[in-house]
């Protein structure tokens, strides 16, 4: 069973459109012309206009088209990770691409259970441990789980993953402090504790 997560108050609020830089507006033009919609982390990252750029600069390096890293992996790990976080908003807009990637959403909806599920390839297995290892705080990365890593990786692209981890650490940690909604980008499982959560409010 599935639902749809809309609304709820932010801890920040969003300014109109019309009060942010107008250097940012061209952003706001291009995630509206994209998702249909300007992105709530958006406009809140664009009441610090530096930051702001730097987070989306930052995000248009690892996000890049000629990444080493596959596209698929790269939103397996920002879906596991955000799951972990709690983040609502990017659960919904990163599970959204997943299922676009992947053309299907079996995989979206078998990822907190990775482990259990025949669904995913020891590559993928590798990478999310090691996404978990970096994200839980009870964890460590721990020589077996590097050297196996080394197995599918060079040294230039574990930097570029391990980076993405971080990135995704940092963005999810980000909206879910601020309780940044989801936007109705994906179909989310009842059965998740960030979904569980959103419900007994």
């Amino acid at each position: 069973m599935f639902i749809i997560c809309f609304g709820d108050a932010m801890r920040v609020t969003e300014k109109p459109i019309s009060s942010y830089p107008w250097y940012l507006r061209p952003f706001f033009w291009n995630q509206k012309r994209k998702y249909g919609q300007v992105l709530k982390p958006a406009l809140i990252w664009a009441r610090v206009p530096g930051l702001f750029a730097a987070i989306a600069i930052l995000y248009g390096v690892l996000d890049r088209k000629n990444s080493p890293i596959d596209p698929v992996l790269r939103s397996l790990i920002t879906v596991r990770v955000s799951q972990i976080n709690g983040c609502r908003f990017c659960i919904d807009i990163n599970s959204a691409v997943l299922a676009k990637r992947t053309g299907s959403m079996n995989k979206v909806e078998a990822l907190e259970r990775w482990q259990e599920s025949e669904l995913f390839d020891n590559k993928e297995r590798v990478v999310l441990e090691y996404a978990e290892a970096v994200t839980y705080n009870d964890r460590q990365v721990d020589d077996d789980l590097s050297q196996r890593l080394h197995e599918y990786f060079n040294e230039d692209e574990i930097v570029e993953l391990t980076g993405l981890i971080a990135f995704q650490n940092l963005s999810s940690k980000f909206n879910s402090a601020l309780d940044l909604p989801a936007q109705g980008f994906c179909r989310l499982p009842r059965s998740s504790d960030h979904t569980r959560k959103a419900d007994e409010r």
